[in-house]
Protein backbone atom coordinates (compact mmCIF):
# COMPACT_ATOMS: atom_id res chain seq x y z
CA UNK A 1 0.00 0.00 0.00
CA UNK A 2 2.91 2.29 0.64
CA UNK A 3 3.79 2.37 -3.06
CA UNK A 4 0.29 3.47 -4.10
CA UNK A 5 -0.62 5.76 -1.19
CA UNK A 6 -2.14 9.14 -2.01
CA UNK A 7 0.78 10.97 -0.43
CA UNK A 8 3.19 9.03 -2.64
CA UNK A 9 1.13 9.86 -5.73
CA UNK A 10 1.17 13.58 -4.84
CA UNK A 11 4.91 13.45 -4.31
CA UNK A 12 5.43 11.82 -7.71
CA UNK A 13 3.07 14.06 -9.68
CA UNK A 14 5.79 15.54 -11.86
CA UNK A 15 7.24 12.11 -12.61
CA UNK A 16 3.79 10.69 -13.43
CA UNK A 17 3.17 13.61 -15.79
CA UNK A 18 6.42 12.86 -17.62
CA UNK A 19 5.53 9.17 -17.90
CA UNK A 20 2.07 9.91 -19.28
CA UNK A 21 3.57 12.35 -21.77
CA UNK A 22 6.12 9.76 -22.94
CA UNK A 23 3.43 7.10 -23.33
CA UNK A 24 1.31 9.45 -25.46
CA UNK A 25 4.29 10.36 -27.64
CA UNK A 26 5.20 6.66 -27.98
CA UNK A 27 1.70 5.95 -29.27
CA UNK A 28 1.85 8.82 -31.75
CA UNK A 29 5.26 7.97 -33.26
CA UNK A 30 4.89 4.18 -33.39
CA UNK A 31 3.75 4.23 -37.03
CA UNK A 32 6.46 6.70 -38.06
CA UNK A 33 9.70 4.66 -38.17
CA UNK A 34 12.18 7.55 -38.24
CA UNK A 35 10.59 9.41 -35.33
CA UNK A 36 10.05 6.15 -33.44
CA UNK A 37 13.69 5.20 -33.95
CA UNK A 38 15.09 8.37 -32.38
CA UNK A 39 12.43 8.64 -29.71
CA UNK A 40 13.06 5.04 -28.67
CA UNK A 41 16.80 5.65 -28.57
CA UNK A 42 16.49 8.79 -26.44
CA UNK A 43 14.25 7.18 -23.84
CA UNK A 44 16.16 3.88 -23.85
CA UNK A 45 19.52 5.64 -23.62
CA UNK A 46 18.57 7.61 -20.54
CA UNK A 47 16.55 4.87 -18.83
CA UNK A 48 19.18 2.15 -19.38
CA UNK A 49 22.06 4.25 -18.07
CA UNK A 50 20.06 5.63 -15.12
CA UNK A 51 19.12 2.10 -14.01
CA UNK A 52 22.52 0.57 -14.69
CA UNK A 53 24.42 3.53 -13.21
CA UNK A 54 24.11 1.75 -9.87
CA UNK A 55 26.31 -1.08 -11.11
CA UNK A 56 28.88 0.86 -13.14
CA UNK A 57 29.04 4.24 -11.42
CA UNK A 58 27.42 3.53 -8.05
CA UNK A 59 30.62 2.93 -6.10
CA UNK A 60 32.29 5.83 -7.94
CA UNK A 61 29.52 8.22 -6.92
CA UNK A 62 29.42 6.92 -3.35
CA UNK A 63 33.15 7.21 -2.75
CA UNK A 64 33.40 10.65 -4.41
CA UNK A 65 30.53 12.36 -2.61
CA UNK A 66 32.67 15.43 -1.87
CA UNK A 67 33.76 15.93 -5.50
CA UNK A 68 31.67 18.38 -7.54
CA UNK A 69 29.25 16.51 -9.77
CA UNK A 70 30.34 18.23 -13.01
CA UNK A 71 33.95 17.10 -12.57
CA UNK A 72 32.71 13.52 -12.35
CA UNK A 73 30.42 14.12 -15.33
CA UNK A 74 33.13 15.42 -17.65
CA UNK A 75 35.42 12.53 -16.72
CA UNK A 76 32.83 9.80 -17.30
CA UNK A 77 31.30 11.61 -20.28
CA UNK A 78 34.62 11.85 -22.10
CA UNK A 79 35.12 8.11 -21.70
CA UNK A 80 31.61 7.53 -23.05
CA UNK A 81 32.29 9.58 -26.19
CA UNK A 82 35.68 7.91 -26.73
CA UNK A 83 34.22 4.39 -26.30
CA UNK A 84 31.26 5.01 -28.61
CA UNK A 85 33.40 6.57 -31.32
CA UNK A 86 36.01 3.82 -31.08
CA UNK A 87 33.24 1.27 -31.52
CA UNK A 88 32.10 3.15 -34.62
CA UNK A 89 35.66 3.09 -35.99
CA UNK A 90 36.56 -0.51 -35.10
CA UNK A 91 33.22 -2.15 -36.01
CA UNK A 92 32.39 -0.45 -39.30
CA UNK A 93 29.85 1.95 -37.85
CA UNK A 94 28.38 -0.48 -35.29
CA UNK A 95 28.58 1.28 -31.90
CA UNK A 96 27.04 -1.75 -30.14
CA UNK A 97 30.37 -3.60 -30.57
CA UNK A 98 28.59 -6.46 -32.34
CA UNK A 99 26.14 -7.15 -29.48
CA UNK A 100 23.22 -6.81 -31.93
CA UNK A 101 24.48 -9.24 -34.56
CA UNK A 102 21.71 -11.71 -33.68
CA UNK A 103 19.01 -9.05 -33.45
CA UNK A 104 17.92 -7.78 -36.89
CA UNK A 105 17.56 -4.06 -37.46
CA UNK A 106 13.86 -3.19 -37.06
CA UNK A 107 12.18 -1.63 -40.07
CA UNK A 108 9.01 -0.84 -38.14
CA UNK A 109 8.18 -0.60 -34.45
CA UNK A 110 5.23 -1.65 -32.33
CA UNK A 111 3.89 0.09 -29.25
CA UNK A 112 5.29 -2.44 -26.76
CA UNK A 113 8.82 -1.95 -28.07
CA UNK A 114 8.39 1.79 -27.48
CA UNK A 115 6.84 1.13 -24.07
CA UNK A 116 9.72 -1.00 -22.74
CA UNK A 117 12.18 1.85 -21.95
CA UNK A 118 9.34 3.86 -20.37
CA UNK A 119 8.57 0.93 -18.06
CA UNK A 120 12.26 0.87 -17.22
CA UNK A 121 12.03 4.50 -16.08
CA UNK A 122 9.20 3.55 -13.71
CA UNK A 123 11.09 0.57 -12.26
CA UNK A 124 14.20 2.72 -11.77
CA UNK A 125 12.09 5.26 -9.87
CA UNK A 126 11.13 2.48 -7.45
CA UNK A 127 14.79 1.51 -6.93
CA UNK A 128 14.56 -1.78 -8.82
CA UNK A 129 17.89 -2.91 -10.36
CA UNK A 130 16.31 -4.70 -13.31
CA UNK A 131 17.93 -6.16 -16.37
CA UNK A 132 17.83 -3.44 -18.99
CA UNK A 133 19.08 -5.99 -21.51
CA UNK A 134 16.04 -8.23 -21.16
CA UNK A 135 13.54 -5.43 -20.63
CA UNK A 136 14.49 -3.68 -23.88
CA UNK A 137 16.23 -6.21 -26.14
CA UNK A 138 13.76 -9.03 -25.48
CA UNK A 139 11.04 -7.12 -27.35
CA UNK A 140 13.25 -7.26 -30.47
CA UNK A 141 14.62 -10.81 -30.06
CA UNK A 142 13.65 -14.31 -31.11
CA UNK A 143 12.99 -17.05 -28.56
CA UNK A 144 16.32 -18.68 -29.42
CA UNK A 145 18.22 -15.45 -28.79
CA UNK A 146 16.40 -14.85 -25.49
CA UNK A 147 17.24 -18.38 -24.30
CA UNK A 148 20.89 -17.78 -25.15
CA UNK A 149 20.84 -14.47 -23.28
CA UNK A 150 19.31 -16.17 -20.23
CA UNK A 151 21.93 -18.92 -20.21
CA UNK A 152 24.79 -16.45 -20.50
CA UNK A 153 23.28 -14.19 -17.83
CA UNK A 154 22.80 -16.85 -15.16
CA UNK A 155 26.28 -18.21 -15.87
CA UNK A 156 27.54 -14.68 -15.30
CA UNK A 157 25.65 -14.38 -12.00
CA UNK A 158 27.07 -17.55 -10.48
CA UNK A 159 30.57 -16.92 -11.82
CA UNK A 160 30.66 -13.40 -10.38
CA UNK A 161 29.26 -14.71 -7.07
CA UNK A 162 31.99 -17.34 -6.90
CA UNK A 163 34.81 -14.98 -7.92
CA UNK A 164 33.65 -12.27 -5.51
CA UNK A 165 33.45 -14.76 -2.66
CA UNK A 166 37.05 -15.85 -3.23
CA UNK A 167 38.47 -12.35 -3.75
CA UNK A 168 36.84 -10.72 -0.74
CA UNK A 169 37.41 -13.68 1.53
CA UNK A 170 41.11 -13.31 0.78
CA UNK A 171 41.00 -9.53 1.19
CA UNK A 172 39.10 -9.73 4.48
CA UNK A 173 41.48 -12.38 5.81
CA UNK A 174 44.57 -10.32 4.93
CA UNK A 175 43.16 -7.13 6.44
CA UNK A 176 42.05 -8.91 9.59
CA UNK A 177 45.48 -10.44 10.16
CA UNK A 178 47.57 -7.48 9.03
CA UNK A 179 45.90 -4.67 10.99
CA UNK A 180 48.68 -2.31 10.03
CA UNK A 181 48.83 1.32 11.09
CA UNK A 182 48.82 2.32 7.45
CA UNK A 183 45.50 0.57 6.97
CA UNK A 184 43.99 2.27 9.99
CA UNK A 185 45.39 5.74 9.30
CA UNK A 186 46.45 6.02 5.66
CA UNK A 187 48.57 9.02 4.74
CA UNK A 188 47.25 11.79 2.54
CA UNK A 189 49.68 10.75 -0.19
CA UNK A 190 48.48 7.16 0.00
CA UNK A 191 44.86 8.30 -0.18
CA UNK A 192 45.62 10.34 -3.30
CA UNK A 193 47.23 7.36 -4.99
CA UNK A 194 44.19 5.21 -4.26
CA UNK A 195 41.91 7.96 -5.53
CA UNK A 196 43.77 8.03 -8.85
CA UNK A 197 43.72 4.24 -9.00
CA UNK A 198 39.97 4.24 -8.38
CA UNK A 199 39.28 6.74 -11.16
CA UNK A 200 41.31 4.57 -13.54
CA UNK A 201 39.44 1.41 -12.49
CA UNK A 202 36.12 3.23 -12.96
CA UNK A 203 37.17 4.30 -16.45
CA UNK A 204 38.02 0.67 -17.26
CA UNK A 205 34.71 -0.63 -15.91
CA UNK A 206 32.63 2.09 -17.56
CA UNK A 207 34.20 1.40 -20.94
CA UNK A 208 33.73 -2.37 -20.54
CA UNK A 209 30.09 -1.85 -19.59
CA UNK A 210 29.43 0.40 -22.58
CA UNK A 211 30.82 -2.28 -24.90
CA UNK A 212 28.27 -4.70 -23.43
CA UNK A 213 25.18 -2.62 -22.70
CA UNK A 214 25.23 0.27 -25.14
CA UNK A 215 23.30 -2.14 -27.35
CA UNK A 216 20.26 -1.63 -25.09
CA UNK A 217 19.98 1.98 -26.24
CA UNK A 218 21.06 1.72 -29.87
CA UNK A 219 18.88 -1.31 -30.71
CA UNK A 220 16.39 1.23 -32.11
CA UNK A 221 19.01 2.68 -34.48
CA UNK A 222 20.54 1.39 -37.74
CA UNK A 223 23.26 -1.22 -37.18
CA UNK A 224 25.75 0.92 -39.08
CA UNK A 225 25.81 4.65 -38.38
CA UNK A 226 27.49 7.50 -40.21
CA UNK A 227 30.16 9.50 -38.40
CA UNK A 228 27.78 12.36 -37.67
CA UNK A 229 25.06 9.99 -36.45
CA UNK A 230 27.52 8.29 -34.08
CA UNK A 231 28.74 11.66 -32.84
CA UNK A 232 25.15 12.81 -32.27
CA UNK A 233 24.43 9.66 -30.29
CA UNK A 234 27.54 10.29 -28.18
CA UNK A 235 26.56 13.88 -27.42
CA UNK A 236 22.97 12.97 -26.52
CA UNK A 237 24.16 10.24 -24.14
CA UNK A 238 26.73 12.67 -22.72
CA UNK A 239 23.92 15.12 -21.86
CA UNK A 240 21.85 12.33 -20.26
CA UNK A 241 24.83 11.30 -18.13
CA UNK A 242 25.16 14.89 -16.94
CA UNK A 243 21.64 14.86 -15.49
CA UNK A 244 22.26 11.52 -13.77
CA UNK A 245 25.41 12.93 -12.13
CA UNK A 246 23.55 16.08 -11.16
CA UNK A 247 21.05 13.83 -9.32
CA UNK A 248 23.98 11.82 -7.83
CA UNK A 249 22.60 8.61 -9.30
CA UNK A 250 19.07 9.07 -7.99
CA UNK A 251 17.16 6.87 -5.56
CA UNK A 252 18.44 3.61 -7.02
CA UNK A 253 21.88 4.50 -5.63
CA UNK A 254 20.66 2.99 -2.34
CA UNK A 255 21.33 -0.48 -3.80
CA UNK A 256 25.04 0.25 -3.43
CA UNK A 257 25.14 2.45 -0.32
CA UNK A 258 23.35 -0.13 1.84
CA UNK A 259 26.22 -2.59 1.29
CA UNK A 260 29.31 -2.87 3.51
CA UNK A 261 32.12 -0.30 3.09
CA UNK A 262 31.40 0.67 -0.52
CA UNK A 263 32.09 4.35 0.16
CA UNK A 264 35.75 3.60 0.90
CA UNK A 265 38.01 4.26 -2.09
CA UNK A 266 39.88 0.95 -1.81
CA UNK A 267 36.65 -1.06 -1.64
CA UNK A 268 35.15 0.82 -4.59
CA UNK A 269 38.32 0.32 -6.63
CA UNK A 270 38.38 -3.43 -6.08
CA UNK A 271 34.69 -3.78 -6.92
CA UNK A 272 35.19 -1.90 -10.19
CA UNK A 273 38.25 -3.95 -11.19
CA UNK A 274 36.71 -7.36 -10.49
CA UNK A 275 33.44 -6.41 -12.20
CA UNK A 276 35.25 -4.91 -15.18
CA UNK A 277 37.38 -8.02 -15.78
CA UNK A 278 34.28 -10.25 -15.57
CA UNK A 279 32.54 -8.12 -18.23
CA UNK A 280 35.59 -8.22 -20.47
CA UNK A 281 35.71 -12.02 -20.11
CA UNK A 282 32.08 -12.41 -21.18
CA UNK A 283 32.52 -9.92 -24.00
CA UNK A 284 35.09 -12.16 -25.66
CA UNK A 285 33.13 -15.41 -25.18
CA UNK A 286 30.60 -14.50 -27.87
CA UNK A 287 28.65 -11.52 -29.18
CA UNK A 288 25.37 -12.49 -27.48
CA UNK A 289 23.98 -9.79 -25.16
CA UNK A 290 23.72 -10.54 -21.44
CA UNK A 291 22.34 -8.87 -18.35
CA UNK A 292 25.19 -7.05 -16.63
CA UNK A 293 22.78 -6.21 -13.79
CA UNK A 294 22.60 -9.87 -12.76
CA UNK A 295 26.39 -10.14 -12.97
CA UNK A 296 26.72 -7.12 -10.69
CA UNK A 297 24.17 -8.47 -8.20
CA UNK A 298 26.07 -11.77 -8.11
CA UNK A 299 29.27 -9.87 -7.39
CA UNK A 300 27.67 -7.86 -4.56
CA UNK A 301 26.10 -10.99 -3.09
CA UNK A 302 29.38 -12.95 -3.05
CA UNK A 303 31.24 -9.95 -1.64
CA UNK A 304 28.66 -9.31 1.07
CA UNK A 305 28.63 -12.91 2.27
CA UNK A 306 32.44 -13.08 2.27
CA UNK A 307 32.80 -9.89 4.29
CA UNK A 308 30.16 -10.99 6.77
CA UNK A 309 31.99 -14.26 7.31
CA UNK A 310 35.62 -13.16 7.43
CA UNK A 311 36.01 -9.44 8.05
CA UNK A 312 34.82 -9.23 11.63
CA UNK A 313 31.90 -6.93 10.91
CA UNK A 314 29.27 -7.32 13.57
CA UNK A 315 26.57 -8.08 11.12
CA UNK A 316 24.44 -11.24 11.23
CA UNK A 317 23.91 -13.45 8.21
CA UNK A 318 20.20 -12.71 8.38
CA UNK A 319 20.74 -9.09 7.31
CA UNK A 320 23.14 -10.12 4.55
CA UNK A 321 20.81 -12.76 3.17
CA UNK A 322 17.93 -10.30 3.36
CA UNK A 323 19.87 -7.82 1.19
CA UNK A 324 20.79 -10.55 -1.31
CA UNK A 325 17.24 -11.84 -1.58
CA UNK A 326 15.84 -8.31 -1.86
CA UNK A 327 18.12 -7.59 -4.80
CA UNK A 328 17.15 -10.86 -6.48
CA UNK A 329 13.46 -10.21 -5.88
CA UNK A 330 13.63 -6.76 -7.48
CA UNK A 331 15.66 -8.06 -10.41
CA UNK A 332 13.24 -10.98 -10.78
CA UNK A 333 10.29 -8.59 -11.08
CA UNK A 334 12.04 -6.83 -13.91
CA UNK A 335 12.77 -10.14 -15.61
CA UNK A 336 9.11 -11.14 -15.42
CA UNK A 337 7.97 -7.81 -16.87
CA UNK A 338 10.55 -8.21 -19.63
CA UNK A 339 9.07 -11.53 -20.73
CA UNK A 340 5.53 -10.14 -20.67
CA UNK A 341 6.55 -7.20 -22.87
CA UNK A 342 8.45 -9.54 -25.19
CA UNK A 343 5.38 -11.73 -25.61
CA UNK A 344 3.16 -8.72 -26.20
CA UNK A 345 5.58 -7.31 -28.76
CA UNK A 346 5.75 -10.61 -30.64
CA UNK A 347 2.00 -11.22 -30.45
CA UNK A 348 2.49 -14.60 -28.77
CA UNK A 349 0.92 -13.71 -25.42
CA UNK A 350 -2.30 -15.56 -26.36
CA UNK A 351 -0.32 -18.82 -26.73
CA UNK A 352 0.65 -18.67 -23.06
CA UNK A 353 -2.62 -17.29 -21.74
CA UNK A 354 -4.51 -20.09 -23.39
Amino acid sequence: MKLISWSRIKKERSFLFVIMFLIIVAGLVTNQPTLAMWFGFLVAGYSAISNDSVQTLGTFLSSNRKVKWYYLWFFIGSILIATVMYGWYSHAGDISYGRLNKIPQPETFNFFQMLAPIVLLILTRFKMPVSTTFLILATFSSTKTINGMLSKTFTGYFLSFFVAGIVWSLVAYLIKNKKSKIEKSPSVKNQQKWRIFQWCSTAFLWSAWLMQDNANAVVFLPRSLSFYQALSVSILLFIGIGYIFYKRGGQIQEIVTEKIDVIRVKSATLIDLVYGFILVYFKWINDLPMSTTWVFLGLLAGRELALTRFSGHEQPYQRTLTLVMKDLFRAGIGLGISFILALLASGKIHEYMG
